[in-house]
């Protein structure tokens, strides 16, 4: 008797969301349990869910632990953020790095780091200003008639490099106040404690929230505009909240782990080869994939060249840029 191909692609999708929810959780007892001191993963058990008081409760609570899940929580934003990016402007090559948000919650970050030190505490909705001011400003550039992938494509990178070009500017300028700020635009998650786990939590949920909701939505939008009205979705209403929810996920990774690049762009394509192009399926398997990607690199980055701790966004810029290339080439193609 033949199979039935729902019942086996549901299947295939369950088999997907728990191999990416292990690997999610792997990441992050990976990046516990490995450093100068490894700890075993019976340990990490021990000293996170029976109040073990070891000689490494330290280690493990207040060092490992936040940060691996602020890398978790980064990783899973960004991915959104390119996921709903790529949806909304059906554009394979949208990355909230490349196509210049990530750039514009960059610029005022670092406004707020070099000249409102003090006040740490706003620069997520400030970064958030940005990055919603930098998506409006690439999609009415790249508007006539509606709006093309290259026109896209070459207003965001046009707005990125000016918005970089205003970064570079402040750091020459205030050269003495740019310790914090060399890091922040490479982006990594070095000494990121649960102050930063606070900061990023409650916008994450949030914007997941946001972004699964309207994954139905987001399914309508890729038929095309006036195939989505004829459908009856208010589709500029729906663009605007999926790129301010977009907008949202990237600010707040921006604002811990600074301008960490191609987590957005190599992570929807991936789990888009596993589990198709639904939104309701890929949103969440997105999340999960970048929580993995993110959490593995930082501890490569932390151990690869040891006691010599690399910045984790060198890491997703090594891997990165030829994923996009070959993405450029294959979309010339």
């Amino acid at each position: 008797m033949a199979s039935n191909p729902f019942r086996v692609s549901v299947s295939r999708n369950v088999l997907v969301f728990i191999a990416l929810t292990a690997a999610a959780f792997l990441g992050i007892a990976f990046g516990i349990g490995t450093g100068a001191v490894s700890i075993s993963l019976v340990d990490i058990w021990q000293y996170l869910f029976h109040g073990y008081d070891g000689p490494m409760k330290e280690i493990v609570w207040n060092i490992r632990l936040p940060r691996t899940l602020v890398g978790a929580f980064v990783g899973a934003n960004l991915a959104l953020s390119g996921a709903i990016l790529q949806a909304v402007m059906r554009n394979p090559l949208a990355d909230p790095h490349i196509i210049g948000v990530s750039s514009g919650a960059g610029l005022f970050g670092v406004i707020v780091l070099i000249l409102f030190p003090h006040m740490w505490s706003i620069l997520t909705p400030v970064a958030f200003l940005g990055a919603s001011g930098a998506a409006i400003l690439i999609y009415l550039l790249a508007w006539r008639d509606g709006v093309q992938p290259v026109r896209l494509i070459l207003a965001g990178v046009a707005v990125s490099s000016f918005l970089g070009s205003g970064i570079s500017a402040l750091l020459i300028f205030f050269s003495d106040r740019v310790d914090g700020a060399l890091v922040f635009m490479v982006g990594g998650l070095s000494a990121k404690s649960w102050p930063e786990l606070e900061t990023i939590l409650p916008y994450s949920v949030l914007g997941l929230c946001v972004a699964l909701s309207g994954s139905s939505h987001l399914n309508v939008l890729a038929l095309g505009d006036s195939n989505a009205r004829g459908l009856g979705l208010p589709v500029e209403a729906v663009r605007l909240i999926m790129v301010a929810t977009a907008a949202l996920l990237a600010a707040s990774a921006v604002s811990v782990a600074g301008l960490l690049g191609f987590v957005g762009l190599i992570v929807p394509h991936s789990v888009r080869l596993l589990v198709g192009s639904d939104y309701r399926i890929l949103q969440p398997a997105t999340a999960l994939m970048g929580a993995a990607v993110v959490t593995f690199c930082d501890t490569f980055a932390r151990m690869m060249f040891a006691p010599v701790e690399l910045p984790v966004g060198i890491i997703m810029g090594v891997l990165g840029a030829p994923f996009f290339l070959y993405l450029l080439r294959r979309e010339a193609g």
